[in-house]
């Protein structure tokens, strides 16, 4: 095994990319190159009937966009290669370590048909119910072995656990584990098709691409023993195990599709930035030294230390994603963030106005782009509202001196030539100072007014502007005309 650290994504194509799928490659990924080392990406598809049409572009494209760049895989060959398991199988890798296994005595061949198997004993092992094989075909002879291949019996080749002793791995977070082997079965190596089984194609692809640092979710801690007993019965040297801590949602269940922001798109499709939810994904379950929280992906290889990854469950808390989302988008350049609001804008507007002027009045009070909506609808239209608005007890207003205000600006907007916001504020502080109120007892009627919204990203003056002299005025006469019944 190498010295340079050397980690492995080896995702399955089986659809979207899940969260707990993207941050094992993340962790895998701040590991080695914390360490100096190489990131590998290796495509697991021996699964054919989980296989999903163009998982694999979605796999690249993830990697790609959230800047986790494997320094080997199937587009990069390290000398490694194959690094598509089906690609691999072609070459026999997999039956060779298998056979030399069996003339080890540490497996065998089984012709047991689905009807024995079904007959035998279960057990149930975390809420699953399992089969426990019963080493029925281990008592075969090496003649009646022989001739069931002769004859062109279907079979598979199963491990040979022994029944009696334990079997002790080493994980850096859980320590030394040790199990009874009588609680092992005897796992399907190479499967009746010909293919590998997930657990012992692994095992083999970790060994001889040289992979020194294995990291999964902890769920794979109850097959880690079998892991360890095959390295041990080839006599090669065990990776490091780091089993990560399980990924729940907010009541403390699996996150499972059925959330709905389980995948990677998904969440790209709800508005959130790539680079926060790397962010975001990088503390669940690993924490800094210090409470900071913010990281960018270079700074995160500077800081991550496995040791500090948690035993504990790790809660998708969606509310604090979206907070983070907000501070990115709070960051970043004006102009990288209008190339990604427009759209959402245009979703809503169909007006020919200042889209940049509404996108700058939002970039501070969203936390997702479809927040974006609900802050500009009535850029559109005007909504219906309720004349209650115009009373605000901090304001000192009420829709009597709402009318009073709104009746004496109405004329001074009217005469008004130059709509930009400032000439605007210059105006409606000149009467402000005059009849000597603050400001918000008369920018408040005026901005409900052209609102017709209690909450706005903008300030009275600032969306006139936008609005324009004509439909500000519209606005201001129809706001006039409800106070006035």
């Amino acid at each position: 095994m190498s010295d340079k650290v050397r980690t492995r994504f080896a995702p399955s194509p089986t659809g979207r990319m899940h969260v707990g799928n993207l941050r094992s490659a993340l962790y895998e990924f701040l590991i080695a190159k914390h360490a100096g080392g190489d990131f590998m990406l290796r495509i697991e598809d021996t699964d054919q009937e989980r296989y999903v049409e163009g998982a694999v572009d979605i796999i690249y494209r993830t990697m790609k966009k959230t800047g986790l760049l494997h320094d080997e895989g199937p587009d990069k060959d390290g000398g490694f290669g194959p690094y598509v398991q089906s690609e691999r199988m072609k070459t026999g890798i997999y039956m060779k370590y298998a056979m030399e296994l069996v003339e080890k005595g540490e497996a065998y061949y089984c012709f047991c048909d689905k009807e024995r198997l079904e007959s035998l004993r279960t057990e149930v092992v975390e809420g699953k119910e399992i089969m426990l094989y019963d080493k029925h075909c281990l008592n075969l002879s090496k003649e009646e072995v022989e001739e069931k291949l002769a004859a062109g019996v279907p079979f598979v080749i199963r491990q040979n656990i022994p029944n009696e002793g334990t079997t002790t791995f080493h994980d850096e977070l859980y320590g030394d584990i040790t199990v009874e082997n009588a609680e092992l079965d005897d796992m399907i190596l190479i499967k009746s098709d010909g293919y590998p089984t997930y657990n012992f194609a692994n095992v083999v692809d970790d060994h001889t691409m040289n992979i020194t640092h294995v990291v999964r979710g902890n769920e794979y801690l109850s097959s880690s023993p079998k892991y360890q007993r095959l390295y041990d019965a080839f006599g090669w040297k065990s990776p490091v195990y780091i089993h990560l801590p399980l990924i729940t949602d907010e009541n403390h269940k699996k996150l499972s599709k059925r959330s709905g922001h389980s995948s990677f798109e998904d969440l790209l499709e709800q508005g959130f930035l790539t680079e926060a939810v790397v962010n975001y994904i990088a503390l669940l379950g690993w924490s800094p030294e210090d409470n900071r929280e913010i990281f960018s992906l270079d700074e995160l290889i500077r800081e991550f230390d496995y040791h500090r990854i948690s035993k504990s469950p790790a809660v998708f808390d969606y509310t604090k994603l979206k907070w983070m989302n907000g501070e990115y988008i709070k960051a970043m350049d004006f102009d990288a963030f209008y190339t990604m609001a427009e759209p959402y804008i245009r979703a809503v507007i169909t007006k020919e106005l200042d889209f940049k002027k509404i996108a700058a009045m939002v970039k501070t009070r969203i936390e997702v782009f479809p927040d974006i909506a609900e802050h500009i609808d009535f850029f559109e239209t005007l909504p219906e509202y309720d004349v209650a608005m115009y009373t605000h007890k901090k304001m000192k207003t009420n829709a009597e001196t709402s009318l009073t205000v709104l009746k004496d600006v109405l004329p001074l907007l009217e005469a008004q030539e130059d709509f930009s916001n400032d000439a605007l504020y210059q105006t409606l502080l000149s009467y402000v100072e005059e009849k000597g109120v603050k400001n918000g007892y008369v920018m408040w009627p005026i901005r409900t007014a052209v609102s017709g919204k209690q909450m706005t990203p903008g300030g009275a003056t600032e969306l006139m502007e936008v609005l324009g002299k004509e439909e500000s005025v519209a606005r201001i006469k129809k706001g006039i005309s409800m106070l006035e019944i």
